[in-house]
């Protein structure tokens, strides 16, 4: 989820480990789009992933919508919640999961 989140060029990237916190899920992918338009082209590129991939764990549930400023894919063990910068302000869910460890984040490669 976090790689194809960067492939859409979404921003502020984190991915936390929940599993010692929750008996829900074992991550979140957290992440920032720059518009409204951003924002649905990173959940496509997310969506696309797990459609594409075979795999199994498709998507359980979707919430949220672009103009809200905020969407939710639920994967199962996975969560990806992509922001606009102002409502990810808003939630704070890094500060609200401030236990949880963070993971490191693919790095993108720079074009030359």
């Amino acid at each position: 989820m976090a790689k194809a989140a960067l492939d859409a060029k979404a921003e502020d990237v984190v991915i936390l480990d929940l599993r010692k916190l929750s008996y829900s899920f074992e991550f979140f992918v957290l992440c920032s789009a720059t518009s409204d338009r951003h924002l649905q082209t990173v959940v496509e590129d997310i969506e696309e992933l797990f459609s594409g991939n075979g795999s199994r764990a498709g998507r359980h549930h979707k919430e949220g919508r672009p103009e809200g400023g905020w969407m939710l894919l639920d994967h199962g063990q996975v969560v990806a919640h992509v922001f606009l910068p102002d409502t990810r302000e808003f939630y704070r869910l890094e500060r609200l999961w401030s236990d949880a460890p963070h993971l490191s984040v693919p790095k993108k490669k720079r074009s030359k």
